[in-house]
């Protein structure tokens, strides 16, 4: 079930998105257990020591926000992006620049290295147009390269940047005319308040982010340690579908993507391959997360010691919650809670795909 907010609905819904140390995952507990974001506010001096953005900054954001001619909205509202709302933990808010109608057709991310050879570059580009022509939306990270050959590729059928910083800082500056022209013909995703200049760990929210609003990602020449593998990585936590391009043995661009090949990946050499990789269905997701503003689930507190054992089980390496669930022997409900209070207290981040780790910055 989804509804558009009222404009005091969304700006509540933006202050808590925007509250420093609450990150997706504890954004939908504190809406499933208040049951609005203005009630979880409210609540929110008695359960921690953190101070939501006052009324009038998350007001200016939306409006500065709309004055770019794009929109803010949240996971809850009919125009988010359909694949990325049945995440566990989708970004509470995303701002869309460009027509979210391209985010509900069948999306295909291609996505690969930054200092792409020319027959990657080549293929990128071709790969995106062919499956434009077959219907489907083209989701990338406008990064130089290979992202950037997959949106030229796509220009005339449909496309979709994601970025790392705000939509006011698109990044990198030489892919200006680009991202302009998937403003006007396409779209621009961000997860960032405006005026965020990305920073290196912005990317991995950014390629999680690329993966979730895709029935499948593929991987043209990877590095062994790359972006492009963490998007791949993602993918496959997400459920979606991760296919690869075999590169030259002989070429160290290629090694993440050949031995994404040797991990199972699907190997594709065209667009058939993709197509036929896919099927007729979408891949399977996880279950949608507790409804916001609709749910009526309550956490209760979690038991006295747990969040203490969970503290010490974290590290800064992801650990999904069912795993944590798992070495501590404690429901889910309770683990959530008391990964939701240690949050709070600033000893833990959820990240996206229903992990957590110990504390880190974002978007600060």
């Amino acid at each position: 079930m989804t509804r558009t907010l009222s404009r005091p609905e969304l700006i509540a819904w933006t202050r808590l998105a925007r509250t420093p140390r609450i990150g997706p995952l504890t954004f939908h507990r504190l809406i499933a257990r208040f049951r609005t974001a203005a009630a979880a506010l409210e609540a929110l001096p008695r359960v921690s020591t953190l101070t939501a953005p006052p009324d009038e900054k998350a007001h200016t954001e939306i409006e500065s926000v709309e004055a770019l001619g794009a929109r803010l909205i949240a996971c809850c509202e009919p125009d988010y992006p359909p694949l990325l709302a049945q995440l566990d933990a989708p970004p509470p808010v995303i701002a869309i620049r460009g027509d979210p109608k391209w985010l509900k057709k069948p999306t295909i991310a291609i996505v690969g290295s930054r200092e792409g050879s020319g027959s990657a570059l080549m293929f990128a580009e071709r790969l995106a147009a062919d499956l434009g022509a077959a219907g489907y939306t083209i989701v990338s990270g406008l990064a130089r390269g290979v992202d950037a050959a997959a949106h030229r590729g796509a220009l005339e059928t449909g496309t979709v940047g994601v970025l790392a910083g705000g939509l006011d800082h698109p990044y990198p500056p030489q892919n200006q005319k680009l991202h302009d022209a998937l403003c006007e013909r396409g779209a621009v995703v961000s997860e960032a308040p405006l005026g965020t200049i990305a920073r290196a760990r912005d990317f991995p929210r950014r390629n999680s982010i690329i993966s979730g609003v895709s029935r499948g990602v593929v991987v043209i020449e990877a590095a062994l340690r790359s972006g492009s593998l963490i998007t791949a990585r993602a993918a496959a936590d997400q459920g979606r579908d991760v296919m690869a391009a075999p590169g030259s043995p002989l070429d160290p661009r290629a090694r993440g993507s050949n031995a994404l090949i040797k991990q199972g990946a699907t190997l594709i050499e065209d667009a058939s391959d993709v197509i036929t990789a896919l099927g007729e269905a979408a891949p399977p997701l996880r279950p949608l997360s507790a409804g916001p503003l609709f749910a009526d689930l309550d956490a209760p507190p979690p038991p006295p010691g747990l969040p203490k054992k969970i503290a010490a089980l974290l590290s800064p390496t992801p650990i999904h919650v069912n795993d944590l669930a798992r070495l501590v022997d404690a429901p889910a409900g309770a683990v959530a809670a008391a990964l939701t209070e240690l949050e709070l207290e600033g000893h833990a981040a959820s990240l996206p795909g229903g992990y957590a780790a110990q504390a880190r910055a974002a978007f600060n």
